[in-house]
């Protein structure tokens, strides 16, 4: 059984994490901290939660997370940094779904970041948890960035044209939508019902951290630099990534066989019918990216729609898969869920 740590219990990913682990069958949490809420019934707090999870929050001191074979880090930006030294050196793995560990370059997340990174000695250690093309570095990792959940959808849409070299890799544009629970569980105003509700708006324009993210990604799979046009949009849903991505083609090719021939052998990869356009809902509460191909009145432009949960795929999902590859389960494992409808 492996014995699972959580810290930062009390945000959207944090009961999201309890939620899958919950019917996880090789899985227990151990601990789940907040110093805020420590000595409280996660349950008490999330009621969803009962008789399914029955620890308590506990402080950090007080939770013994050496103990644990995995901690996952739920936080916001800038805590794992600061705690994964301690916990490697004791041989607990570490998977961060914030963003302190996903981008190589150090100077370029303390530009987008605001502050100095506590441990850039891990940096290049830390493995892209991206299982689609990171795989076989997830499975011998000690320390896992998980992917943020825009560039989950944007990377999972563009990444057979660019591996095929089907497309221009300087004018990438990814026109994309998020549910409102992808700010956190936080008071702000922008997130407030009045405020997000019966409205669409765009944010970021001028550059937003996951652009770094997703240029490091495609990059990489371009084998250069990319050149992203990437504008995030906030919609009236609670859950869910809406991704619209546009590239010309720069030669003639089958995408529907290209997009159904790379993710084949993809469990949480599902590559619609010709013609098809995925929707938010169809990925609800799964760990499952729905992706379909097009190409406009046959010309040079192609178009992806790519969707996902936010929660799940683009967060404690993607984490739960990367612990099932690290601990040698099959990646299904306690993560075969029906989305929900409607």
């Amino acid at each position: 059984m492996i014995s699972v740590g959580i810290v930062g219990g009390t945000g959207y990913t944090g009961v999201e994490l309890l939620r899958l682990l919950a019917g996880h069958p090789h899985a227990r949490v151990h601990a789940v901290t907040s110093r805020k809420e420590a000595g409280m019934p996660v349950a008490e707090m999330f009621p969803s939660l009962r008789g399914y999870v029955d620890v308590a929050f506990s402080t950090p001191e007080e939770a013994d997370l050496t103990a644990c074979d995995v901690v996952f880090f739920a936080t916001p930006n800038g805590i794992a940094m600061n705690e994964a030294v301690r916990l490697l050196e004791a041989g607990v793995k570490v998977i961060d779904l914030a963003a302190d560990f996903r981008i190589s370059d150090v100077a370029e997340w303390e530009k987008w970041y605001g502050m100095t990174h506590a441990a850039p000695h891990l940096v290049q250690e830390a493995v892209y948890g991206l299982p689609e093309i990171n795989r076989a570095a997830v499975r011998s990792a000690r320390l896992i960035a998980n992917p943020g959940c825009y560039p989950t959808a944007v990377q999972l849409g563009f990444l057979p044209l660019i591996e095929a070299g089907a497309i221009d890799t300087q004018t990438l544009i990814a026109d994309c939508k998020s549910g409102v629970s992808g700010a956190g569980r936080k008071a702000e105003v922008h997130a407030l019902f009045a405020e997000a509700g019966d409205n669409f708006k765009a944010y970021g324009v001028a550059g937003h951290r996951h652009l770094p993210e997703i240029r490091q990604g495609l990059g990489r799979a371009a084998g250069g630099s990319v050149g992203l046009t990437f504008v995030p949009h906030l919609t009236p849903l609670i859950r869910g990534i809406h991704a619209t991505l546009y590239a010309r083609l720069t030669k003639d090719i089958d995408l529907q066989a290209l997009f159904e021939q790379r993710y084949a052998d993809e469990t949480f990869v599902d590559v619609l019918p010709a013609g098809s356009h995925p929707e938010t809902r169809s990925v609800r509460g799964a760990n499952t990216c729905r992706i379909a191909v097009h190409r406009p009145q046959g010309g040079d432009t192609v178009v992806i729609l790519s969707v996902i949960d936010n929660l799940v795929k683009g967060a404690a999902g993607q984490a739960v898969q990367n612990m099932n590859i690290l601990f040698d389960l099959p990646e299904k494992t306690g993560l075969g869920i029906v989305p929900l409808l409607p």
